[in-house]
C-alpha cells in the first residue's frame, strides 16, 4: 500500500464498520483517501449515504485482514 499522506485530524469518536460511508466522511474527511487505497471509491458513490462501511468492504471483496487494517488506518488518522 502507498504511504499515507493524509494529515491527522480530530474525529469525534471511533470509526466503526456499522457506520455509513457518509457518516465516516463527515467525521473524518481524510478517510476518503485511505478508502481509495483499498479500491473503495464509495466517496463518490450514490449509496454512500445508506451503505454501511461493512457492506461496502464486503461488496468490494476485502479480506478480514484488509478490513481490520483499513479501520485501523482510518482510526489512526482520526485521533
Amino acid at each position: 500500500m502507498a504511504k499515507n499522506t493524509v494529515k491527522e485530524t480530530e474525529c469525534a469518536g471511533k470509526i466503526t464498520p456499522d457506520m455509513t460511508f457518509k457518516q465516516i466522511l463527515d467525521k473524518c474527511p481524510g478517510a476518503g483517501e485511505i478508502m481509495q487505497k483499498y479500491h473503495l471509491h464509495c466517496v463518490h458513490c450514490s449509496v454512500a449515504a445508506t451503505e454501511t462501511f461493512e457492506q461496502g468492504m464486503e461488496a468490494h471483496g476485502l479480506t478480514d485482514a484488509e478490513k481490520t487494517k483499513l479501520l485501523e488506518e482510518i482510526n489512526k488518522l482520526c485521533k
